[in-house]
């Protein structure tokens, strides 16, 4: 029998109009360490061992959607910054209601933009974990 290795994502590209400036922001919005160099890169250590690799898109790029499963500690901090900066928010992915979180399965979540208007979430709990 061969010997494997499990499966695990290393890292994804991110592509963004300025990847200073988007790299900077996930790991301010995050709690993350600064960004790295790494080729034509900037990257993000998550706590995972993935890293977001951001990289300019000069030609465009079609923007997406990152969840983040986070402490209840660290969902209160990220969350602190989003409202210190002001920012939209909402409960679902459909923006249903603007400046509310949702309370799926016992946890909590909301869904924000970065500057690209890339989609993203912070969410407490795993959907389909509790009741």
């Amino acid at each position: 029998m061969v010997a494997t290795m499990p499966v695990q994502l290393n890292h994804h590209i991110v592509h963004v109009s300025d990847k200073e400036a988007s790299a900077t922001f996930y790991a301010e919005m995050l709690g993350l360490p600064a960004p790295k160099a790494m080729g034509p890169f900037l990257a993000v250590q998550l706590d995972n061992d993935i890293t977001l690799d951001f990289i300019d898109a000069p030609d465009g790029f079609t923007t997406t959607h990152y969840a983040f499963l986070v402490s209840e500690s660290d969902f209160d901090e990220i969350f602190g910054r989003i409202q210190e900066r002001q920012m939209p928010f909402w409960p679902d992915p459909m923006r249903s209601a603007e400046g509310e979180i949702n309370t799926r399965d016992g946890g909590r979540g909301c869904y924000f933009e970065d500057p690209d208007g890339h989609f993203l979430e912070i969410l407490t709990r795993p959907y389909g974990s509790g009741s």
